[in-house]
């Protein structure tokens, strides 16, 4: 296995950016040395709206990253969310053209492409192709059909596509920051390889990111991908909400929900008097607790409900035996795990990141899991970020290792 010396994931997301710097050890564990996070300034749900702050966001983030780890960066890992995401199951069939039935690399290319031959608007791109399964002449639950004799080959992927100009953005932002793009991951894909085992994607396990702007959504089962989803709804809107109510200032609001607040009203002791700031240097008032969660619990409840009735459209919504993981910073908010298990009626657990080392103690939490995701997610392929080659990244081969690290999981 090559040797890298450092990877960087960086997670732009809408109230925050977060940069991780990992040294990759001999055994291929991360060891995270860097951590920068900055507000985000410039992105809404999890779009960009302005170009030039959030490249100062970037810069930001990365330059606190640098500081902290005493190294210089120059190429990142980017995790991609927003209401703009959408995906769709595909399914590609071919007859096996090799000699004597056998299947080839050259079948397994013709019925990939078969399966993302699926007609998308002009402002749409793929950003991931993710096999399900393989079948051939019926036989069902093949992970790789290489050298197997056959004269059907078939295949289910799952493919997420994004705007065109999102992603373009993206990659502007950062080319503008001066740093260079090894890949674009979808965020709770990314999440996924930070706090899932591997018995929970086998068993069926739902990773909820629970963002700023959005609530992203990820379901597995039989240890492969099956359904992704947006909820265009995230902590910002609560943070709205009590803004609105209390006639209190965006940030105040902010640090009353952090500080005080809670999803459900038997985490609290309703009946404290906490203290408000007013709009424009009018004088502070006080409200009881109770208040803050009567304002919150009813948004959280929407946006967990509206998260359920999105994992309720797949075929494999009954088979998330593991439950849910929450991710994200709105997952810290108190109560939140104990109303998700009340909406999603299965177990619900805090997704906290894992299978890395250096600065635990200040990764370890899950506003992290994306950040430290994606670099878990490049060294599963690390031999494919030796070169940044347009002609490496579009072979067969190139892509074909990817696949099979999707169908395998992390080795």
């Amino acid at each position: 296995m090559a040797y890298i010396d450092y990877l960087v994931g960086l997670d732009i997301g809408t109230t925050k950016i977060c940069a991780i710097i990992a040294e990759i050890t001999e055994d291929a564990e991360p060891k995270i040395i860097g951590v920068g996070t900055t507000p985000s300034d410039g992105l809404k749900k999890g779009v960009v709206v302005n170009i030039e702050k959030t490249v100062h966001s970037i810069q930001t983030a990365i330059e606190l990253a640098e500081r902290m780890a005493a190294v210089e960066v120059d190429s990142v890992i980017v995790g991609i969310a927003g209401d703009h995401i959408r995906s769709i199951n595909g399914r590609g069939v071919v007859a096996v053209a090799g000699p004597d039935n056998e299947i080839s690399e050259s079948d397994v290319r013709r019925v990939i492409d078969a399966a993302k031959a699926v007609v998308l608007p002009i402002d749409r791109e793929i950003i991931h192709i993710i096999p399900q399964e393989f079948i051939v002449d019926e036989q069902r639950g093949i992970r790789d059909p290489l050298g197997m004799s056959g004269v059907r080959l078939e295949t289910e992927v799952h493919i997420v596509t994004g705007a065109v100009t999102s992603a373009q953005n993206i990659y502007r932002s950062i080319k503008r920051a001066g740093l260079s793009v090894q890949d674009l991951v979808l965020q709770p894909l990314a999440s996924s390889f930070s706090v899932l085992d591997e018995d929970e994607k086998d068993l069926g396990v739902v990773v909820l990111d629970l963002g700023g702007g959005t609530t992203d959504i990820a379901m597995f089962f039989d240890g492969c991908i099956r359904h992704t989803g947006i909820v265009a709804l995230g902590g910002d809107i609560v943070t709205n909400d009590i803004a609105l109510c209390l006639r209190t200032p965006i940030d105040q609001a902010e640090k009353l929900k952090k500080q005080y607040g809670a999803a459900l009203h038997s985490e609290i002791d309703t009946n404290e008097q906490i203290e408000v700031e007013g709009v424009g240097g009018r004088a502070p008032r006080k409200v009881a607790q109770g208040l803050l969660i009567d304002i919150i619990h009813p948004r959280m409840e929407e946006i967990l409900t509206l998260a359920h009735n999105e994992i309720r459209k797949s075929e494999f919504a009954n088979l998330m035996t593991a439950g849910v993981v929450l991710t994200g910073g709105g997952s810290l908010l108190k109560g939140t795990v104990e109303l998700a298990e009340q909406i999603f009626d299965m177990p619900v657990k805090l997704g906290m990141p894992k299978g890395f080392g250096g600065l635990v103690d200040l990764a370890s939490s899950p506003i992290y899991a994306t950040a430290i995701g994606l670099i878990q997610y490049a060294v599963s392929f690390e031999n494919e970020f030796e070169t940044d080659s347009d002609d490496k990244k579009g072979s067969f081969r190139y892509i074909w290792e990817k696949m099979r690290n999707w169908i395998y999981g992390s080795k």
